[in-house]
């Protein structure tokens, strides 16, 4: 696994910090958000650092798309997957994001506004 050594996130899929964990397995790690925005509220992360969605290349594909699948079967699991529910990908500052390695928030259990901010 490639990763950053001061990297929130890759501190959490090795286990150095604490997260309560829902799905993990030899590419991913989802996690309950610390700072919920809805009932449901989880984030999916590669195991391997990957700054964000503008470092991606095309040998990550397998990759999202395995992280894809996985926010599918995780709704399904957490019971969002017939209302409906968020996936959120913040990129860059101006985006929102303020962990630099690529996550994606799933939001769900309620009616979500938009716009959203």
């Amino acid at each position: 696994m490639a990763d950053d050594k001061n990297c929130l996130f890759c501190k959490i899929a090795r286990k150095e910090i604490p997260a309560k964990i829902l799905h993990e397995d030899d590419r991913c790690v989802a996690f309950h958000d610390i700072n919920p925005q809805a009932p449901v509220h989880f984030l999916v992360i590669p195991k391997r650092h990957i700054p964000g969605l503008n470092e991606i290349t095309p040998g990550d594909s397998d990759e999202i798309g395995h992280i894809l699948q996985t926010i599918r079967e995780l709704a399904k699991k957490t019971g969002i997957s017939g209302n409906g529910y968020r996936v959120i990908n913040n990129v860059g500052s101006y985006g929102g994001q303020t962990v630099f390695h690529i996550h994606f928030h799933v939001l769900g259990g309620r009616a979500l506004a938009w716009p959203p901010g």
